[in-house]
């Protein structure tokens, strides 16, 4: 399997590309602000074709571009229900600050063809099995894309649900901390520990690094029944 990304141009939200190998076709994860240009130079250094695009979440930082991504060719977005009104109307996740800072400056489009996402459901797109978590709390349509590794190691991206350290924040609309701490719970921490992860922003880690290190799972395994 061919997995690589880049930061994108601003906020330095992550953009990934999957594919079953070299030349094939792939998915693209969370094509952000600037990211056209680094995104066809990969695109062209494997030879790889896209085949749809996975959004862990609504927020502009990781939806801007992909109208562009799917209209120049024909190709499917996907995202939870919870989170699509995003996709037209970004400023519905955004602060008042930032909604100030992008408001009227933006084309805001939702893509020409969109599919909803599922908890639990498994795609296979371009020979890639993936399967969907929605893990709720950053925004409400927050989900995680899961797919097996090399040998026995998956591979979580994990959107802004969790980082190398930290978590996402839940102070936007949409956000929830109680929500959060439950999908930490419910849907982080019963991975192995091998399980690779690749967040929304930041270095890769593991959930057993993570685990041991991170202070929300830390306290969610400390005091497993407080989130209840």
């Amino acid at each position: 399997m061919l997995v690589t990304g880049f930061p994108a141009q601003a906020f330095g939200t992550n953009c990934y590309v999957v594919a079953a190998g070299p030349g094939e076709q792939c998915l693209i994860i969370d094509p952000g602000i600037g990211v056209l240009d680094q995104l066809e130079e990969i695109l062209a250094q494997h030879r790889l074709s896209p085949a749809a695009v996975l959004l862990t979440h609504g927020h502009l930082d990781h939806t801007f571009s992909v109208a562009p991504v799917c209209g120049a060719r024909g190709i499917t977005a996907y995202v939870h229900p919870d989170d699509r009104e995003m996709l037209a109307d970004p400023a519905k996740g955004l602060s008042t600050d930032l909604t100030a800072l992008f408001g009227g400056r933006l084309p805001y489009t939702e893509p020409d063809d969109v599919a909803e996402l599922t908890d639990g459901a498994t795609l296979t797109i371009a020979g890639v099995e993936v399967t969907v978590d929605h893990a709720p709390g950053h925004t409400g349509g927050s989900v995680l894309f899961r797919l097996p590794g090399e040998s026995s190691e998956e591979i979580c991206f994990s959107g802004d649900v969790l980082f190398a350290g930290s978590i996402g924040r839940t102070d936007l609309p949409g956000g929830s901390t109680p929500t959060m701490m439950a999908s930490l719970r419910d849907k982080i921490l019963p991975l192995a520990d091998e399980t690779v992860v690749l967040p929304g922003h930041g270095p890769a880690t593991t959930i057993g690094r993570e685990r041991a290190s991170n202070p929300y799972l830390r306290e969610l395994i400390a005091a497993p029944g407080r989130f209840l």
